[in-house]
């Protein structure tokens, strides 16, 4: 195992124990990367605090919705951090209902754009957050979890007025369905 894997693992062991297990993967390049699911949303800042340690940084973070079909769907949060060269993936699923998490950005500062567009374009809120303010949309302009806006409806609305219509509930006033 390569020292930089053996000391992060050793890491993660010390601060959860069994409750976290990494799964470590490598491709045919030797590229490595890990990955866990952490039990307690909690647990993404003691996550943070040892990629603080080891001089680490967010690389960025990705919230989706999952789960069956016919059921209501859950929220997860993977949180993708870089240490030395090594990707590693920490994924939280936030509790039914409550779509709250505590910031890590006062513990690695490359976590504020991403957290700051997680509250305003998917819901969530950022406890804690430094600067909560937002990114891209204009105060008046509230979305829920029904008005989330998947990448493939953004990129087919792109020319035309879908994803505002998707956004704001109704056509444009003024614009035709496709100007």
């Amino acid at each position: 195992m390569d020292g930089r894997i053996k000391e992060i693992d050793t890491q993660m062991y010390k601060t959860f124990g069994s409750d976290v297990s990494m799964i470590w993967e490598e491709d045919t390049k030797k590229a490595i990367w890990g990955h866990c699911y952490l039990p307690d949303p909690e647990m993404i800042h003691q996550v943070a605090l040892l990629v603080a340690a080891f001089r680490g940084r967010v690389i960025t973070i990705t919230p989706y919705l999952h789960g069956e079909e016919d059921t209501p769907k859950k929220l997860s949060i993977a949180y993708h951090f870089d240490i030395r060269g090594v990707t590693i993936t920490s994924t939280i699923a936030l509790k039914d209902g409550l779509h709250k998490v505590k910031s890590i950005t006062p513990v690695l500062k490359s976590a504020d754009w991403n957290e700051r567009e997680m509250q305003e374009m998917y819901h969530v809120t950022v406890e804690g957050h430094p600067n909560p303010q937002r990114l891209f949309l204009d105060d008046s302009i509230n979305l829920t979890e029904d008005t989330m806006v998947p990448l493939s409806m953004a990129m087919s609305g792109a020319t035309s007025t879908t994803l505002w219509e998707k956004v704001m509930g109704s056509p444009k006033e003024g614009m035709g369905k496709d100007e």
